[in-house]
């Protein structure tokens, strides 16, 4: 599967965190997290503030340089804000 938005940021305790986000459908985004010292992705644990905004951030980019189109950014600020994040 291919997707559409991943990047990698460091945690506080200097292990390597990688965040991957999919667009399924029209109102549903998964969210996978692999931390370098685990085997496995990590399919469950909710997103942060943090990871939301980083998301917008980063979908808004991709927008701007038409790599996304505008009904995933609409989505990603209405399911954060629905969030309450």
């Amino acid at each position: 599967m291919k997707a559409d938005i991943e990047w990698t940021e460091r945690l506080e305790d200097r292990v390597k965190r990688k965040v991957r986000i999919t667009f399924h459908g029209p109102n549903v985004i998964k969210w996978q997290f692999k931390r370098s010292d685990e085997e496995l992705w990590d399919y469950d644990t909710p997103p942060t503030a943090e990871d939301w905004e980083a998301l917008e951030e980063k979908v808004d980019s991709l927008y701007h340089r038409r790599r996304q189109p505008f009904k995933h950014l609409e989505l990603v600020k209405k399911l954060r804000e629905k969030s309450g994040l």
